[in-house]
């Protein structure tokens, strides 16, 4: 049973550092303001369109900046649950035995 939950637990550890490969992007205004992110809603970048920024207000910018970051991690949160869910069916098939099924 232990080696098992051992076995959960690296597993878990290996999706973390996979998720920490995996980019997401969140855009706004047709790709003026583009932000990265990790599937683990680290963001690695940011991008702002010279021209849109030489145009736009700071509230503006401000406001999209947000709405760029917040779309960012909403997909950052998709994909980490699509792995997850992934890693939890391949665990709990490993893990049948456990209660004598």
């Amino acid at each position: 049973m232990f080696d098992k939950l051992m076995a959960a637990q690296q597993q878990a550890e290996e999706i973390k550092k996979r998720l920490d490969t995996i980019s997401v992007f969140g855009e706004v205004e047709g790709g003026a303001i583009r932000i990265t992110s990790t599937a683990n809603k680290a963001i690695t970048a940011i991008e702002i369109d010279e021209e849109f920024y030489k145009q736009a207000d700071r509230e503006e910018l401000e406001e999209l900046l947000l709405t760029a970051i917040n779309k960012a991690l909403t997909q950052a949160d998709q994909v980490s649950a699509t792995e997850m869910q992934a890693a939890t069916k391949s665990m709990l098939g490993g893990l049948g035995g456990m209660f004598g099924s």
